[in-house]
Parts: structure tokens; C-alpha cells; sequence
């Protein structure tokens, strides 16, 4: 099967940006988007996967969570510790059963463990001849990291426990997390400290498990509950997961009063149902429910794949709703000029955050919704990166209310608005508007452009406003003398800044062209342009017909990029960059008549690269990289384990290269 070069573009973009939040969520427990953003980036992964036979053990569709942070000492997991496949409808819940039946070869009901999904962090205990000697988060699914110094700290796990054997080893799997009300607790605390306040309990409660002081841990009051058991030597289990809940409780561990079972599907769909009517009224969040085939042998016999046991599926509820009040619209200008309303909001705790202001998009969107100041709203938060107004709540009891009137000045520098389109609003004053000016800015530093470590949102304002730069140039004409006189920012963070700064000078041309900020040109159309022409001076002068040659730039765009290029300022500006050191490399004439042209598949393990920088050095260098093999390949990549793709060259009579040979054409 040839794939298309626009579905591999978006398969390795999704890979990227999954492996970046399993970070930021496992981490880092900085989780940017929530978790129905994540579900719907992964399941459009998986599809494309295996649509186009783009399947890979090093995708992160194959992988649970991130790997451990060096600053903790690492513990290998005998048992893996697994993910959970999800379901989003009843029928996949109904279709989950089907293949459980299959698979057991059984007609009559199936009994399951039902329990509730809490949104917390999953933990192994393992117990020594009934003492604590080991905690470790779940890591990877296959090392996490030692946490046993801060699990002591909470009081609801035992750390010791009666076992009829004097040797024998139990591995207790379960998951941490902080109730609503110490999580409200805490913030108040901290607000009254002046101090800043955390997001969200989940987020919270990571924080508090992996601190390196457990005195600082222990300053969060963390709960859990037990979901399973792991390694198990010398102790007699029960031969259902709701009979080993009994014992476990017996035993000390804390059990969640919520876990039932369910005969069947219809049972199970009835225990969800209910669940979901009382989330509100739990003391924790969920956002689910979990079902697990509750006879233990026949766990075994269905078994797992590399990153979910078979046995047991997560059935994710709709997105939480809450109401609040609209307190206010203010109009926010963005990097290109579009003005877009913003409602601010009665703080409100919704989907695990507290929401405060979200955006109405356009004039249309607020008309749609009949919204005015003082109404009281419906916010959804789930399926977006931001909270959504999804209606207005119609009451006799609503205060007076006040229409939003529709600006016809910028609100950041008092420019004329003019109509982009049916719906938009736009301030065509470019970088001479000081709103626009400082988004160019933000997003020149962020990290899938420039990435300027360090240099954030806030500190680019205080930048521009105290006059120290006015465009992206500026920036490598910072000195330290210069950001130390800064309010706070002291004399090591302004080192570490230039330094940041300094390092960010070595780039790629489709990371400068996209931290240009051209308007419509994201990631991968400046990767498009870089590997068609390889040095900015050719795209400067390219024509609208030639751009829209290449796949995936229609008139639009073409001519988009025609306009930037054909502004001086905008050419002055790639100059004073250059002139302050800014570059990327060339490719040179030889790996040009290598590569140019050529398709490629990477197959194995690739020791001294990953596949992903092979293949942007491929691509940089003329070539094409494909996910699969036919007789238009002209080269396959092999390494090490290398499975059917080699076969498949081998069959075809295509060129096979070891990592050696590859470098040394790269070279």
C-alpha cells in the first residue's frame, strides 16, 4: 500500500505531540490539554495506524505512560503495570463483552468487577514477609520510580500486614489520589499564604507522591484505593478479583465502597449509569468507570496485548457540565490580528479544573448562543483544550443582563477593525499593534518553533514593555547586564536565559519558517516548503503556482506566504535574524544527489539515532520516508530486529542498508 505523504506527515505529528503530553502528564503532572483531548489524539493514531499499515512497537499508541525521572531511583515492574483500553458508548461496552465470550468460548453471563475510574496515580506496594519495602509509580508500564520514602507519609496504607506465611511476597497495585474537599482545603490554605494554587487534585496529588523530601509530602493529605494485585509468592488468593478486594480489606488496604459486580453487560451499563448520576456527590474525581472480567483464571486465559489486559476495558463518561455566571466579555487581539471575545466567568470546578474565563470564538458564536453579561451559563469542559459555553441557562431568577456590543477598534492599540470573512474580526495593524506585536513574540519562543527555553509568556511582556525588544531579532540582542536590572529576574536565571537564547541560534529551516509566523503555515506545511526548497531564498521568491504545487498548499496558503515573503519588512527581518546568528543547515550537494527524490523505510532498531531523527535528516536531504515497503522503495534502513519490512525488500529486490552504511551516506 503506498501511503500518502499528507497521512504519514499527520501520523508522525500525532506521535510527536502523544509522546509530548505522556510527558507533560507522567511525568512532568503538567498536564496542557484534558484527558478527552488525549483519548481522541490516540484512537485517530490507532486508526491511521492500522488503516495504513503504520503500526510500530515504538509508537506510543504501543506504550503505557512516559518513562521515570532520573532524580528518582528507577524499579523495574516484574508484572507490567498495563493501561486501560477505553470505550466512549454503550455499544463499545456490549462490543467489549462479545470478545470477552469469544474468547473464553461462553455463552452464559459473564460476572464483572465494576469499580470507579479515579482520576489519580497509579502505585505498586510490594510487601516483604508482610512488610512495606518498596513503592514505585507505574512509569512506563515497565520501570517507574521509587516513592517508597513519601508512600510511608500517608496514613491510610498499612506498611506492615498479617500474612499466615512467614515468606512470601504480595505486590498490591492501586491508585493515589486527593479528595475534593482537602484539594479545596489546600487552596484556600494557600491563598490565604499568598502562595500560588494548584490546578487540579490529580495534578496535585502526583506532585505530592514524587517530592524528594517526604516532609513536604506529607504536607498533602493523599488517600488511596486498592484495584488489584501484582507478583504474588506465598500468599493464597481467592479466585475472583471481588473476593481478593474482601481479603485486601481484611488485610488493612483501603477498598473503594463503590466496587460491585455485575452479571453481563446490561448490569454493568446499569452500575455506569449510576455511577455517572453521583459523581458530583463523590469526595473524588472519576471520569468513568472501570469493568473487569472478575474471575481470575479466566483473566489468564484472555489474556493481554503489549499495552492492556484483554480482561478489562475503561468506559469514559460524556464531559462533566457545570453552571456558572458570565461576569464580563472582554476582546483579546492574537498573533495575527484576530479579535476574539472572552467571557469571564463565576470560578467554577469543572473537569477538574477550576474554569474562569473561556473563549465565545466570534460575534456569530455569541449570537448563536443568545449569551449576554450576567447570564447564567452551562460550561462544558472535555473533548476541548478549552472550557465551552455550550448554552444559556433561561431563568426567571437571572439578574438584569447586558448585551455585548460588537467593538469597531482594536481594544490593544485603537486601530480600525476590519471584516476577515463572514464572522471574524481582524486588526490590520500587524506589529505596530502592541498586542499583536507580543503574540508574534510568544509564539517566535514556543517550543515547536524557536524553543527559547525560559523565555514565557509573561516575561516577553515585560520584555516589550519595558522597551528591551520590539521583534524577534531583538532577542539575540539581550545581554545579561540587561535582564538583571528586570524585576524579578536575578543575575543565574538571567545566565540561564541568554544561554537558552543562545542555543535556540541552531535551528532547522521548517522550525524557522514556522516560528515566522506566517499566516496558515503550521509544522507541517513549513516542512513542506523546507523539503521542496531546502534554503529560504528560494521560497522568497516563489511564485503562487509553484507553491501550490506541492501537496496540501491550495491558493489560500500560496498566497499567504507570497504576501509575507513580499513584504520588505518581513524580509528584513530573516536578515537582522541571520545577522544575529540564527541558522539552520544546508544540505549539501552530495546527500542532495543521494537522497533527493529517493523513497526510504526505516525497519529495527537504530542505535546511535531514533527513527525520528532519521527521518527528519532524510527528509531535510531530499527523501521521502514511507511506513511500508513496495517495489518503489529504493532504499530500506535495517536494524536490528527488523521484522517483515525486510522480508518484504528481500522479496522485492530493494536495496537493503545497515545504520552504518545510512550514516555514512548522511555523512
Amino acid at each position: 500500500m503506498t501511503v500518502p505523504e499528507k497521512i504519514k506527515r499527520e501520523v508522525a505529528s500525532l506521535r510527536k505531540t502523544i509522546e509530548r503530553h505522556d510527558k507533560l502528564y507522567h511525568s512532568l503532572d503538567k498536564p496542557e490539554i484534558p484527558d478527552a483531548d488525549y483519548d481522541s489524539l490516540v484512537l485517530r493514531l490507532e486508526s491511521l495506524e492500522l488503516e495504513y499499515g503504520l503500526s510500530s512497537q515504538s509508537s506510543p499508541s504501543h506504550k503505557v505512560g512516559a518513562p521515570p525521572l532520573k532524580k528518582f531511583a528507577e524499579v523495574q515492574h516484574e508484572i507490567p503495570m498495563l493501561s486501560l483500553d477505553k470505550v466512549f458508548e454503550k455499544d463499545g461496552l456490549r462490543n467489549f463483552e462479545s470478545r470477552i465470550k469469544k474468547l473464553l468460548g461462553a455463552d452464559s453471563l459473564i460476572e464483572y468487577s465494576c469499580e470507579p475510574k479515579v482520576d489519580g496515580i497509579a502505585v505498586s506496594l510490594l510487601f516483604e514477609n508482610g512488610e512495606l519495602v518498596r513503592a514505585a509509580t507505574r512509569g512506563d508500564g515497565k520501570s517507574g520510580e521509587d516513592i517508597t520514602h513519601n508512600i510511608r507519609e500517608i496514613s491510610c496504607i498499612p506498611k506492615s500486614i498479617e500474612l499466615e506465611r512467614n515468606e512470601s511476597l504480595l505486590e498490591i497495585r492501586g491508585e493515589i489520589f486527593l479528595s475534593k474537599v482537602n484539594f479545596h482545603k489546600l487552596n484556600n490554605n494557600a491563598q490565604r499564604e499568598g502562595q500560588k494554587v494548584f490546578v487540579n487534585p490529580r495534578n496535585t496529588a502526583a506532585g505530592a507522591v514524587r517530592q524528594l523530601d517526604p516532609a513536604n509530602s506529607a504536607k498533602v493529605p493523599l488517600q488511596m484505593f486498592c484495584y488489584g494485585v501484582g507478583t504474588c509468592e506465598g500468599v493464597d488468593l481467592p479466585s475472583s478479583l471481588s473476593e481478593t478486594f474482601r481479603l485486601l480489606k481484611k488485610l488493612g488496604f483501603p477498598i473503594n465502597i463503590d466496587t460491585c459486580v455485575a452479571s453481563g453487560v446490561e448490569e454493568c451499563l446499569d452500575y455506569c449509569s449510576r455511577l455517572a448520576s453521583k459523581r458530583d456527590s463523590l469526595d473524588y474525581e472519576i471520569d468513568g468507570a472501570v469493568i473487569k472480567v472478575n474471575n481470575l483464571s479466566n483473566q489468564q486465559i484472555i489474556g493481554q496485548n503489549m499495552k492492556a489486559p484483554r480482561w478489562a476495558i475503561a468506559y469514559k463518561f460524556p464531559a462533566e457540565e457545570k453552571t456558572t455566571r458570565v461576569l464580563d466579555v472582554e476582546f483579546q487581539v492574537g498573533r495575527t490580528g484576530t479579535i476574539t471575545p472572552v467571557a469571564r466567568l463565576e470560578p467554577i470546578f469543572v473537569g477538574g479544573v477550576t474554569v474562569s474565563n473561556t473563549t465565545l470564538h466570534n460575534m456569530d458564536e455569541i449570537e448563536r448562543l443568545g449569551v449576554c453579561i450576567g447570564d447564567r451559563v452551562v460550561i462544558r469542559r472535555a473533548g476541548d483544550v478549552i472550557p465551552k459555553v455550550v448554552r444559556v441557562v433561561k431563568s426567571k431568577s437571572n439578574r438584569l443582563t447586558t448585551p455585548i456590543s460588537i467593538p469597531t477598534s482594536c481594544p490593544a492599540c485603537g486601530a480600525p477593525l476590519e471584516k476577515d470573512g463572514a464572522v471574524l474580526l481582524r486588526c490590520g495593524a500587524g506589529s505596530s499593534c502592541s498586542a499583536q506585536q507580543k503574540e508574534m513574540l510568544k509564539h517566535f519562543a514556543s517550543r515547536s518553533a524557536m524553543d527559547i527555553e525560559g523565555l514565557g509568556d509573561k516575561l516577553i511582556d515585560q520584555l516589550v514593555d519595558e522597551g528591551l525588544i520590539s521583534d524577534a531579532a531583538d532577542i539575540f540582542l539581550l545581554t545579561t547586564d540587561a535582564l538583571v536590572e528586570m524585576e524579578r529576574l536575578g543575575e543565574k536565571s538571567a545566565q540561564n536565559l541568554i544561554a537558552a537564547i543562545n542555543n535556540s541560534k541552531n535551528t532547522t529551516l521548517p522550525k524557522f519558517l514556522y516560528a515566522l509566523g506566517i499566516r496558515e503555515v503550521g509544522e507541517a506545511t513549513a516542512l513542506s516548503l523546507a523539503t521542496r526548497y531546502k534554503r529560504i531564498s528560494d521560497i522568497e521568491v516563489a511564485s503562487s503556482d509553484e507553491l501550490e504545487s506541492i501537496e496540501d498548499i491550495g491558493p489560500t496558503v500560496a498566497s499567504r506566504i507570497v504576501s509575507f515573503f513580499g513584504n520588505e519588512k518581513n524580509l528584513h527581518l530573516i536578515k537582522r535574524l541571520q545577522a544575529n546568528g540564527v541558522k539552520w543547515p544546508i544540505p549539501d550537494n552530495k546527500s542532495d544527489k543521494v537522497f533527493s527524490g529517493k523513497t526510504f523505510v526505516l525497519t529495527g532498531t537504530l542505535e546511535s539515532l531514533s527513527r525520528g531523527e532519521a527521518r527528519d535528516r532524510l527528509i531535510k536531504s531530499g527523501a521521502k520516508v514511507s511506513g511500508s515497503v513496495s517495489k518503489n522503495t529504493d532504499f530500506v534502513v535495517a536494524g536490528p530486529r527488523a521484522g517483515s519490512k525486510l522480508s518484504k525488500a528481500i522479496e522485492y529486490g530493494v536495496k537493503v542498508i545497515d545504520e552504518k552504511e545510512f550514516l555514512e551516506l548522511l555523512t
